[in-house]
């Protein structure tokens, strides 16, 4: 078995981590960041992982390693969250975590002595600018990991009925099994920066089923109550954070609980422009101008800066503002509704329909044939000649402009979904859509 040496290996592992759902670009800063979480062995072992989930036993041979010593190096990895294990049909499976969800939000939630948090902080922080959102989301791309979720107090009540199950938090909890709550990696970040001027508890971040099961084995949040889950949802209700969700429809597996001053999704939209890092929810702000005061503290509350105040447009109003969203951002959250005193501002459903992906393998599948690593989660082993030859092959027909904007159109996307998944079937893997 020949073992890769010294820089090389990192950029590999570079390659590895920028071919999945979040694209990676390489520069000196990734570089830096790889090198600090990973050794030389646990990149090895990533780099021929296969981009999807594996037993131990697939794993043996695609690494060339002995079980043994595959076993030391996988625990060391998932302890760190660089590589997740999911218990599936009486076996764990593992994958290569991607860099969002994923390598950033793992390592800032780790907790325990000695970890070297504030350097992990800045090494995170200087990769993870203007660069990184743009080449993730400067294309105007649909589908991303995070969707905004609703809180339900600030629909507006002749539309509530209207509201689907999985935009509900309290239907989200109510179907869990398992809870747990960690440190929100961004706030964790921001304090080790010494950038954090919220009051905001870091202990907030939330998972559920098996996520949860997973964040819990390794240390990474600790196990809740379901009352215990309701109660930190009605905190974040009552201080006004963005509840941005995992980007799917069932089996929901996290919940961010998120501030404008340290969120790097939030920034992302409100300092970079690039609006469609979280998915909205199929709700917008909608402000009653009869009985509006112009006061102001819905401006004040949105965190992404989507609603301004201006001076009153008519002479026979009783107040001195105007507050105007822009629908182009409005994430559809409900945090401005929560503050507004007179109840003047709801949310009311969109004129045009949203896309929140039915599961997880739908949302991997449509992630990555925008981001072009849609052949990587088809031809998952880096190992096989052939299909090395078809990544190549088919990634270069489904990058080209026409055949990705054709599959990703409502005429075509669930054709293209369908496919994906009798795919699936056939690999005797029918567990995976369910996930």
């Amino acid at each position: 078995m020949g073992h890769l040496v010294g820089k090389d290996v990192f950029r590999k592992l570079g390659i590895k981590i920028d071919g999945m759902e979040t694209r990676a670009p390489w520069n000196d800063k990734l570089h830096a960041v790889l090198k600090e979480l990973y050794t030389p062995a646990e990149a090895e072992v990533v780099i021929k992982m296969p981009y999807g989930l594996a037993t131990i036993e697939q794993l043996e041979k695609v690494t060339g390693y002995k079980r043994t010593a595959l076993r030391h190096i996988l625990d060391g990895l998932t302890q760190k969250g660089l590589v997740l294990d999911i218990w599936i049909n009486d076996a764990y499976h593992f994958a290569p975590s991607p860099l969002v969800v994923g390598i950033f939000e793992f390592t800032m939630m780790r907790v325990g002595p000695n970890l070297n948090t504030k350097e992990w902080a800045k090494l995170l922080s200087e990769y993870m600018d203007r660069s990184f959102f743009a080449a993730n989301f400067g294309q105007g791309e649909q589908f991303s990991i995070f969707r905004a979720l609703p809180y339900e107090e600030a629909v507006k009540q002749s539309e509530f009925s209207e509201v689907l199950d999985y935009e509900k938090a309290s239907m989200l909890i109510a179907q869990a099994d398992k809870f747990s709550i960690g440190l929100c990696s961004c706030r964790h970040e921001k304090m080790h920066l010494g950038e954090k001027s919220c009051d905001v508890p870091l202990e907030s971040c939330s998972q559920f089923g098996y996520a949860a099961e997973m964040m819990i084995r390794h240390n990474l949040a600790r196990e809740v109550s379901r009352s215990e889950m309701e109660e930190h949802f009605a905190r974040s209700r009552e201080t006004g954070l963005v509840l941005t969700a995992d980007n799917v429809q069932k089996n929901m597996k996290f919940v961010c609980h998120c501030c404008g001053c340290c969120c790097n999704l939030l920034k992302g939209i409100s300092h970079y422009g690039y609006p469609n890092i979280i998915v909205t929810s199929s709700l917008l702000a909608e402000i009653n101008d009869e009985t509006c005061t112009g006061c102001g503290k819905c401006a004040k509350a949105c965190p992404i800066n989507a609603i301004t105040m201006s001076a009153a447009g008519q002479l026979e109003k009783k107040r001195k503002q105007d507050a105007g969203v822009n629908t182009e951002i409005c994430l559809g959250c409900g945090v401005c509704a929560l503050k507004c005193p007179n109840g003047s501002l709801k949310l009311a459903k969109r004129e045009q329909s949203v896309i929140h992906p039915e599961t997880t393998f739908e949302r991997i599948m449509l992630q990555c044939l925008e981001k072009g690593t849609l052949q990587n989660q088809i031809f998952a082993d880096p190992g096989r000649i052939d299909q090395k030859f078809m990544r190549a092959f088919v990634g270069a027909f489904l990058r080209l402009p026409p055949v990705k904007k054709a599959l990703l159109s409502d005429k075509l996307r669930s054709g293209f979904l369908n496919a994906m998944k009798d795919g699936v079937k056939k690999q005797g893997k029918d567990w995976v859509l369910d996930m």
